[in-house]
């Protein structure tokens, strides 16, 4: 069984709502949202949204992983830096290569755009995904360090003059 990437549109809404819907189901937010809320976030926020874009992975016509990913500038030698926020595959579908196809896809999307590099991050308790990723020959970037305003200390923050 193949895997089909493509970018989605807005005629994937259903695909989305499904996919997301299934990503706050897994990472156990509590409490998961539901697919009604999935939906309408979906359709006001998500499709048409001009700041990030999804590629959609297939397998006999039903989604079955995505990534969501956006173009940043400025990069090295006036190139884009490619970076990608979420993957994510349902769980019947991991180990079976979509996570793989989706990197495939956005790293020939990267090298169309003329970007220089593709980043992500993972979470450092997600030996799964750290495991994948290793496996794909990613660097592990060290000489980064990550921050981070989130909750009542980005508000506080956003508030200061």
């Amino acid at each position: 069984m193949s895997v089909e990437v493509r970018l989605a549109g807005v005629a994937d809404k259903e695909a989305l709502v499904s996919l997301f819907h299934a990503i706050e189901v897994h990472y156990a937010r509590e409490p998961a949202p539901t697919w009604e809320a999935v939906a309408r976030h979906v359709e006001e926020t998500i499709l048409g949204c001009r700041t990030c874009e999804i590629a959609i992975a297939e397998r006999d016509g039903r989604a079955v992983g995505l990534a969501t990913f956006a173009v940043l500038y400025p990069a090295p030698g006036l190139g884009g830096h490619f970076h990608m926020k979420d993957l994510f595959t349902v769980a019947e579908a991991r180990g079976q290569g979509v996570g793989q196809a989706l990197m495939r896809f956005l790293a020939r999307l990267a090298v169309e755009r003329d970007c220089v590099r593709l980043d992500w991050t993972a979470e450092t308790d997600n030996g799964a995904a750290l495991s994948f990723y290793d496996r794909l020959g990613a660097r592990r970037v060290a000489e980064k360090v990550y921050f981070r305003f989130d909750g009542d200390a980005l508000a506080a923050f956003a508030g200061e003059v």
